[in-house]
């Protein structure tokens, strides 16, 4: 099985936005989010459909149901054993919405970025 760390992406601001997305849900929506979260870290990139599916450029989404509807969680792996958490939302439509997506891409640049900078140093 492939471990695998789950970690929130931080802006510059100090904002995390899909733990506070995730604050924001319904407790057993949140139950429901932890449970799948479980799963990611025990099964990484593995980790089949309806759990978690490719999304496209590297994006991938955490997929569950709550009381708010389907639930959608993006993130991306950075060095294959670690999935960083960008944005979520809750699905009202059948694809993600290309803001929401760009949103996801521009966090993973700024991510990988920041690292190689601390690398460098």
């Amino acid at each position: 099985m492939n471990k695998c760390q789950c970690v929130y992406f931080q802006t510059d601001s100090g904002r995390i936005p899909a733990k506070e997305f995730v604050d924001s849900l319904d407790n057993r929506s949140q139950q429901k989010y932890f449970e799948v979260i479980e799963l990611l870290e025990q099964y990484g990139k593995s980790l089949p459909e309806p759990h978690a599916k490719h999304l496209r450029d590297g994006v991938y989404e955490l997929r569950f149901f709550g009381i708010e509807g389907r639930i959608r969680i993006l993130y991306f792996f950075y060095h294959k054993a670690k999935a960083v958490f960008t944005n979520g939302l809750i699905k009202k439509t059948g694809a993600i919405p290309g803001n929401v997506l760009k949103t996801a891409k521009e966090r993973m640049d700024v991510y990988s970025k920041r690292l190689t900078k601390k690398e460098v140093i």
